[in-house]
């Protein structure tokens, strides 16, 4: 039986796309397991560096929340990596798109992401659900596990490079690194007087009150993206 043109380009489509986005995923998931076990190791090693000089109150802990996410707290900063399960393609303005790389292979530009998270971690200790958290760094992996990174504070292979590296242990150092110290510069101030100076009584008087006053590192701040 013949297959009409149509149903036939929508078959090689499903082959080609889904083939292509499995290898994508695969090197993401992949990546990130290598992220995880890197992850650990320098908290490990962090940890022992700092035993007998500061108070044990200030901690270096790793968490693992399952195959898709990550924690590390480091004093009372908690950076969350988490993993996208979805592969994603970019717009013609984004600098990939003029890469020599993408360019002579435009399925170069399909990629997973891993995204990194800064919160508080007394956010998560007092349950304080309305706090805020900030996107500081995404990294992108693709097909053949070339790699780039936005993200602030981050001086690894940027867009405009994209094509120019493989991702693996000694990159994932770099970019964890620079997101730790990003984390601890990037300090809480306090929240405009404005805009904190009218409460109500429920604010006050609910059980939850403490996720009922908003904290977050830039509140009431604009918090700049244009180093991504």
């Amino acid at each position: 039986m013949e297959v009409p043109p149509l149903r036939a380009r929508i078959l090689e489509t499903v082959i080609r796309k889904s083939t292509l986005k499995q290898k994508v995923f695969d090197n993401t998931f992949a990546t990130f397991n290598l992220l995880k076990d890197t992850l650990l190791e320098m908290a490990s090693e962090m940890d022992d560096a700092l035993d007998g000089k500061l108070d044990r109150r200030v901690r270096i802990e790793y968490r693992d929340r399952g195959k898709f996410e990550v924690q590390l707290q480091v004093a009372n900063d908690l950076l969350i990596f988490q993993m996208h399960t979805d592969v994603f393609d970019f717009g013609p303005e984004h600098p990939v798109r003029q890469t020599p790389y993408v360019q002579g292979g435009p399925e170069n530009a399909y990629c997973g992401v891993v995204n990194i998270y800064n919160f508080l971690s007394d956010s998560f200790k007092f349950n304080r659900n309305a706090d805020e958290g900030y996107l500081i760094g995404r990294l992108f992996i693709n097909r053949e596990r070339r790699f780039f990174v936005e993200g602030k504070g981050q001086t690894s292979v940027r867009a405009d490079a994209f094509g120019s590296a493989e991702i693996d242990r000694d990159a994932l150092v770099k970019v964890l690194e620079e997101a730790i110290a990003f984390a601890l510069d990037f300090d809480l101030l306090t929240v405009p007087y404005d805009i904190s100076a009218r409460v109500t009584v429920d604010q006050f008087n609910t059980k939850m009150d403490n996720s009922k006053f908003v904290t977050g590192k830039r509140l009431g701040y604009e918090f700049d993206t244009q180093d991504i």
